[in-house]
């Protein structure tokens, strides 16, 4: 049991170092399924609202239905609105934003599925969410993004806290409590228990 809990340790501690080690950086914005777009068409409520995005990458709207934005540079997907649009107006006037489903949980105020704009940050996130409870670690802000966990420090000197988020993000603060008594103490009392075990076996 010993060499099990070391070697428990030891992930710990690897698992904090490649966490520290991934870039500050991520990749080109997109929108995918899931996402909404929010238009607003000059003087035409119709056209206009925050629209979600189907499992084909298009519209869900009666009239935007046959419009895909999905896995475009944000920059085409305003382009591909306005040539759309072109066939209703001839000059359109009209906003095209991004949101991006972000999941936002743990110790925070109000845990949600949130949809937010491109340059919203990490950091802004959680506090969209009402900031963290007094039992959440704002030190130990975990990112599931892409299959990709890292952790993310808000204490304003890590710079993962200025980066944007992306589409599918998952934003979980963790819970203040003791390493101690809430991972070591019990590893502890099972490797106790386990000696215990092995020394009634060998008695009898």
């Amino acid at each position: 049991m010993r060499v099990q809990l070391s070697s428990f340790l030891a992930l710990l501690v690897l698992g904090s170092a490649l966490a520290a080690q991934m870039p500050a950086t991520r990749e080109a914005a997109k929108l995918q399924p899931g996402d909404e777009m929010r238009i607003r068409v000059w003087r035409d409520s119709e056209m206009s609202g925050d629209i979600g995005i189907g499992p084909e990458g298009t519209l869900l709207h009666p009239v935007w239905r046959t419009l895909k934005v999905t896995g475009l540079p944000l920059a085409d997907v305003e382009a591909r609105v306005r040539q759309f649009l072109t066939r209703y107006q001839t000059e359109p006037q009209f906003v095209a934003a991004p949101l991006f489903r972000v999941t936002i949980g743990g110790e925070v105020q109000k845990p949600d599925l949130y949809f937010l704009a491109p340059d919203v940050t990490i950091g802004q996130a959680v506090a969209l969410a009402g900031g963290a409870t007094e039992r959440g670690r704002t030190d130990r802000v975990r990112l599931l993004s892409g299959g990709q966990l890292r952790t993310i420090k808000l204490d304003g000197n890590d710079p993962s806290g200025n980066l944007p988020v992306r589409s599918g993000d998952q934003l979980i603060v963790e819970r203040r409590g003791s390493f101690f008594r809430e991972i070591f103490a019990p590893l502890v009392a099972i490797a106790g228990s386990a000696a215990a075990i092995i020394n009634v076996t060998r008695k009898h």
